[in-house]
């Protein structure tokens, strides 16, 4: 591998790059919870929750390098393929980027993205190890969808966001936090294992955010076309991704196991946020979001997403 190559895979490893995938859904499916068509205000928050998704990393990294160096010294900054400060400027500069890019989508969406970018700093600089880290990862990932809803529904002219758009999206956001929160919780035994529990209740958790994406949106009307059964279809799909994966490090509660787990659980993310938009009304773009699952496969298999 040339010197070259080696610091490139150094930056996706550090940056998770096997995750990006999981990143649009959370706008796409905010947009069409909020009743809006995507659009630049949709495209401007995608750029943003990238550039804030890549930030949280590289930050969450830059945060933990004491501690990857005792317990899992092959990561970027403790084998020192990677700087503590470059990734220090990394994490500042995709911030600001994701800032830009919120700002052109109108106040609103820039309101919504400060919050994100303040939820990820606050998680990666504390929260992470206390026991209000899953809520705080949860909500970041709910500040996101909530992100796609105001910039999409945000009428370019006024700079405000359409009556009740984003107020939509609520119930959304908080099937997304959820899972991200089962997600998370299980993240935490990943480098040492041992927990049974967890798992477990990561697993009732994703059965019940399947039973609720299922079912139609409270504000959607009535649907009586073909796609209106796509809910039902694509929530089974989310819940077996990371069900049989939380099965199994509940029952061996190991640290490869868990790890599996918490890499299944962010490629459920997908399906999810797929079933979210079929269950607003989108069929179009849950479809289109199901795409992307070979990608994040494929990624997958280069580099972990963990």
């Amino acid at each position: 591998m040339t010197r070259r190559a080696g610091r490139a895979r150094a930056w996706a490893e550090l940056l998770r790059v096997s995750a990006l995938p999981s990143v649009p859904g959370d706008a796409l499916a905010g947009a069409a919870a909020a009743g809006a068509r995507p659009g630049r205000g949709t495209l401007s928050a995608i750029g943003s929750s990238l550039c804030l998704y890549e930030a949280g990393m590289a930050l969450n990294d830059w945060a933990d390098r004491a501690e990857d160096a005792a317990e899992r010294p092959h990561r970027p900054l403790p084998s020192g393929r990677i700087t503590p400060s470059a990734a220090l400027t990394a994490s500042a500069a995709l911030t600001a980027a994701g800032l830009a890019l919120a700002a052109r989508a109108g106040r609103p969406a820039l309101t919504v993205a400060t919050a994100l970018a303040t939820t990820v700093w606050a998680y990666d600089l504390g929260l992470k190890h206390t026991p209000a880290g899953p809520a705080t990862m949860a909500t970041a990932r709910a500040l996101d969808l909530l992100l796609g809803a105001t910039a999409s529904a945000t009428t370019p002219a006024a700079g405000a966001a359409r009556s009740g758009g984003p107020v939509r999206a609520l119930p959304s956001a908080l099937l997304l936090g959820a899972h991200t929160y089962a997600v998370t919780a299980v993240s935490r035994h990943e480098t040492h294992g041992g927990s049974t529990r967890t798992p477990l209740a990561a697993l009732a958790i994703t059965l019940a955010v399947a039973v609720a994406a299922s079912g139609a949106a409270p504000s959607a009307s009535p649907d009586r076309r073909p796609t209106a059964l796509l809910p039902s279809l694509l929530a089974p799909v989310y819940a077996r991704t990371p069900a049989t994966l939380l099965l199994h490090a509940a029952l061996n509660p190991s640290a490869a196991l868990t790890e599996r787990a918490v890499g299944g659980g962010i490629r459920a993310t997908i399906p999810l946020q797929a079933a979210l938009a079929a269950r607003a009304g989108s069929p179009g773009t849950a479809l289109a979001l199901l795409g992307l699952v070979p990608a994040a496969r494929a990624l997958a298999r280069k580099v972990s997403p963990t």
